[in-house]
């Protein structure tokens, strides 16, 4: 009797599971199939609009330099949080995070007072770098949206390697600089790549903070978001769902090759 209740328990179980995933795998598939649709038949004419094909070239570009800064700083740090141990460390890692628990928009609003109305935005403009509304603006806050998601990742990549066997390179004469480098970074690569091709991802699809430090203006500081949300305000809706394709492919494709080198399970 326990025995067929146990069994009957588990048939409900499992079926208030999978219901609940097919419900979200339906509105999922659903609503971004509908844009795919309805933006795919026009993203030739789109790609013959020059607007479109400069807001493609200027996130491709702002991505790619926005996630070359990421590296530069998530990797030291990602590190130095996961084989050091200081005072301060929880804070740290609470402040590095901050970034992924704000909304984009007060990103952004932050960014743009500390870098328009203090004595240190009005250095850097005197030496020629104006982040305010500008394309300098768009790797800004790209940057500092994203960097806080490839530490984490990264953190996670460098966790799952043993610390032993940085510690038997440097009894066999290496540095701690040279351990790194020849036993860290090689045996971590999957989990580094995964992070650049996320990192570049968010970076490329970029719209809260982006529209707030660097505005919306048409070919000057218009990525894709950006060209998204200016034709969908115009009402142009063809040109919107384009982008808004080019946007899911991208996006869908990152995420293939996210899970395809940061996870050990089969595809």
């Amino acid at each position: 009797m326990r025995k067929k209740l146990n069994n009957s328990c588990n048939v409900i179980f499992v079926a208030i599971i999978s219901m609940f995933t097919a419900f979200l795998l339906a509105l999922i598939i659903s609503s971004l199939g509908m844009v795919l649709i309805k933006g795919v038949p026009s993203l030739k004419t789109s790609f013959a609009n020059p607007e479109i094909r400069f807001a493609l070239k200027l996130s491709i570009y702002t991505s790619i330099i926005s996630t070359l800064f990421c590296i530069l700083f998530a990797v030291p740090v990602a590190y130095s949080l996961v084989r050091f141990n200081f005072w301060g460390k929880k804070i740290v890692n609470t402040i590095i995070d901050t970034p992924m628990a704000l909304p984009p928009n007060v990103a952004g609003i932050a960014l743009l007072i500390l870098f328009s109305s203090t004595a240190f935005g009005e250095y850097l403009e005197s030496i020629g770098l104006t982040f305010i509304f500008t394309q300098k603006g768009i790797i800004l806050a790209q940057f500092f949206i994203n960097v806080p998601y490839m530490i984490r990742i990264l953190k996670s990549a460098i966790e799952n390697i043993d610390p032993r066997m940085e510690f038997v390179s440097r009894t066999l004469g290496c540095s701690r600089a040279e351990a790194f480098f020849k036993v860290t970074l090689p045996l971590a690569k999957n989990g580094v790549t995964a992070s650049i091709v996320i990192t570049w991802a968010r970076a490329l699809g970029a719209f809260g903070a982006v529209l707030m430090i660097a505005g919306a203006t048409r070919m000057k500081t218009e990525t894709l978001p950006i060209s998204l949300y200016l034709n969908l305000s115009c009402g142009d809706l063809d040109a919107a769902l384009s982008v808004a394709s080019i946007l899911i492919i991208i996006s869908m494709l990152s995420l293939v090759i996210f899970e395809l080198l940061g996870s050990k399970e089969p595809f």
